[in-house]
């Protein structure tokens, strides 16, 4: 069972003081002029590579790694993300928008609360982003649990053992990784939306009462393994959830 790298304050850290090759371009998003059609393709390479290498290793795969993914010189990959900082943001960005959308998605077009839910866990799962969420979208929102007991317990991503997941309190916590304001923006709105999922379900009944979003964040994140074979990872995906849904099921007194 695979749960995203703790690595992501290395990454930050190294992306801080790591400089571009001589000749780097300016950070992606900087750009005012349309990309040549080979640098457009190449960054679709390396962002590609990227989502696999983060996915696969951990937000603390060297930038190497995503470059011989890619098939392209590690000075293209600088070219266009100047630091290994704005290359890992870009990703978890990206990964948390797609999230987002995917569980408006679901709040909209499902009219059973239960289904609604189940339905955002299977495309989220599927599509891999568990492997990709950035540690603050697991850590945002405690505070704002309603209703809830020990609402101070938030999952934990793995640090020194693979593959353990511990529960801690947040007051014994690491101290989050300090984001940008779009970051807490991106999370905040992950967060709001399925808050209304999860609302609509234990209202419903068929949640159970002590389920949080924090929870079903949780379930994408550790049922979404990464194997060699994709049949074998789709499989296991599948099954694991299936699992993972019945536990979530309010079950009749």
């Amino acid at each position: 069972m695979h749960v995203q790298d703790s690595h992501w304050s290395s990454a930050l850290a190294a992306g801080a003081t790591m400089s571009a090759p001589k000749g780097g371009g300016r950070p992606d998003g900087a750009r005012t002029t349309p990309l040549r059609v080979d640098a457009q393709r190449n960054l679709e390479h390396v962002l590609r590579a990227a989502r696999e290498v983060f996915g696969e290793l951990g937000y603390g795969a060297p930038m190497e790694d995503v470059a011989r993914r890619a098939r392209v010189g590690v000075g293209t990959v600088y070219r266009r993300f100047p630091s290994k900082d704005v290359l890992v943001r870009r990703i978890a960005e990206e990964e948390t928008s797609r999230l987002t959308d995917q569980a408006r998605a679901a709040l909209g077009q499902e009219d059973e609360p239960w289904s609604a839910l189940s339905r955002f866990l299977r495309t989220s799962v599927a599509s891999g982003a568990g492997r990709l969420l950035p540690p603050q979208v697991l850590r945002v929102g405690v505070a704002e649990e309603r209703g809830l007991p020990d609402q101070a317990r938030l999952p934990q991503q793995r640090t020194q053992a693979v593959g353990e997941l511990r529960l801690v309190p947040e007051a014994t916590a690491p101290a989050p990784v300090a984001v940008a304001a779009e970051d807490d923006a991106g999370a905040a709105q992950l967060l709001d939306v399925v808050g209304q999922l999860v609302d609509r379900a234990r209202a419903s009944g068929e949640l159970r009462p002590d389920v949080s979003v924090s929870d079903v964040l949780l379930v994408i994140a550790t049922a979404a393994p990464s194997l060699p074979d994709a049949a074998q990872q789709a499989a296991a995906s599948a099954r694991l959830l299936d699992i993972l849904l019945e536990g979530l099921r309010s079950r009749p007194a």
